[in-house]
């Protein structure tokens, strides 16, 4: 059997301002109507597999459960990196957690924001690269370069096997340009594409041959692990003494047991604004408009609208984003500069590169409307049976407006309902809570007032989604 699993961490900062620290890219619908972690998993429908196994950072834990019940995923696992560790240690948390539960399942490593346009065959190929998996053999998949690519490192197939499969002759760095065009020329060479298959126990041998001491931090780490709700936790003091590691530095570049299967399917990594408009449906003039866009005497260019109407005039080869926070005009020749605009939000510590104006939370959602010298003003969506922490504010306090729905409001020792129309008023230091106890979502207007308004002035004494 077949187990899935889905690396889902990362923070897609190339893909700013759309993609975001606490919402990236493999959250988003960029490419048709699921996430592309949604669509990495339904891409498996028709193939034997069982529960997937998805690995991700505590902060997205929510997201993930979400969008796995949105598709009617059963029985996912989901495993809590508490410190990005690159992907051999994953691998190996997965593995071994694997090994545990079952005899020695077939692992498929995917990568949950990849876009592959041909479902079958990807599913051919992946039926070809279990023949290989199953003989004991290191499988990775080679993308079919379609240009001379030097964004990606690249795989030099060897010796020819059945089976559509080669041995690896040997992993090779991101060329020049010259030198990724002889790649392409020479027929011999696959765009690398961070997919893998094996069996659990042959990737636990190759480490402990090769990585002895990425294997003994896993190992501790998988051990002491907790359950978490529906999460699976590991110890972070182990896991922190874990190398950070790729599985081609750390294994596939070392065995000699490594296979590459071409794979040809409308593969790419959405790593840029630029694949984004590659793989997009353009109109005449070559134009990809998502949203609300009018463009006049505009070539090749990428316009993105999400609440506003945005107008371009005899203008080319540009990628524009329009969010409710931010505005991004780029050259599609610069995009991959776009790290350099995050890097400088962080150091000036804003937070446009951290959250939307919009943040999810397991309990629903908050919209900041406005915010000026000593007050903001949110709307607040609670789903219906969620709770959000009884809690407390050191330096807010807070104004409540039902706007529809039922609120159930808890002050100290009252407890009480508020319905639309209706308001309420949490003064500072007050101990409080807000749930939905209705049928439809509850929408509220919050007005916070005080000295200081941080997400960090919240001390959570209960908390019914782990939240400490």
């Amino acid at each position: 059997m077949i187990t899935p699993v889905v690396m889902a961490g990362g923070s897609g900062s190339r893909l700013w301002p759309l993609s975001r620290q606490q919402y990236p890219k493999q959250f988003l619908k960029l490419s048709g109507d699921h996430t592309l972690l949604q669509q990495t998993l339904l891409r498996l429908q028709g193939l034997e597999v069982s529960a997937p196994m998805i690995i991700c950072n505590e902060d997205h834990r929510f997201l993930v459960a979400e969008q796995l019940r949105q598709i009617n995923t059963v029985n996912p696992q989901v495993l809590l990196e508490p410190v990005g560790r690159n992907t051999a240690p994953a691998i190996a948390l997965a593995a071994l957690l694997a090994v545990q539960q079952d005899q020695d399942p077939i692992l498929l490593v995917l990568a949950a924001d990849h876009h592959i346009a041909d479902q079958n065959a990807f599913q051919k190929v992946v039926q070809q690269a279990q023949f290989f998996a199953e003989q004991g053999q290191l499988v990775t998949f080679g993308i079919v370069p379609t240009h001379a690519e030097t964004g990606y490192g690249y795989i030099h197939r060897g010796e020819a096997l059945e089976q559509n499969g080669f041995l690896v002759a040997e992993f090779v760095e991101k060329p020049h340009a010259e030198l990724a065009q002889s790649y392409l020329d020479s027929g011999d060479y696959y765009w690398n594409s961070g997919m893998f298959m094996f069996k659990a126990s042959v990737y636990l041998q190759a480490l402990q041959q090769f990585r002895p001491d990425i294997l003994e931090s896993c190992t501790k780490a998988i051990v002491k692990r907790q359950q978490d709700l529906d999460f699976t936790r590991i110890d972070l003091a182990a896991f922190q003494q874990c190398a950070d590691e790729s599985i081609d530095y750390a294994v596939m570049e070392k065995t000699a047991d490594a296979v590459v299967v071409p794979l040809d399917a409308g593969w790419s990594d959405l790593g840029s604004w630029d694949s984004l408009w590659e793989i997009g449906q353009k109109d005449e003039q070559g134009n990809l408009c998502c949203g609300d866009a009018i463009v006049l005497n505009t070539t090749n260019s990428f316009v993105h609208s999400e609440h506003k109407l945005v107008a371009t005039i005899g203008v080319e080869d540009l990628v524009i984003v329009e969010t409710k926070d931010a505005l991004l005009v780029a050259h599609k020749d610069k995009v991959q500069d776009i790290k350099q605009i995050v890097n400088r939000l962080q150091q000036a510590k804003r937070t446009e590169h951290i959250n939307h104006r919009e943040v999810y939370r397991p309990w629903g959602m908050y919209d900041s409307i406005e915010a000026g010298d000593r007050y903001q003003v949110k709307r607040i969506s609670v789903k219906p049976g969620a709770k959000l922490s009884v809690q407390m504010h050191h330096h807010r306090a807070e104004h409540w407006v039902v706007v529809s729905g039922t609120a159930k409001v808890t002050t100290g020792e009252r407890t009480y309902l508020v319905t639309e129309n209706e308001s309420t008023y949490i003064p500072i230091g007050e101990i409080h809570a807000l749930e939905n106890p209705g049928k439809i979502a509850l929408e509220l207007i919050e007005v916070q007032s005080g000295s200081y308004l941080g997400e960090d002035d919240i001390v959570r004494l209960e908390d019914r989604y782990g939240r400490g």
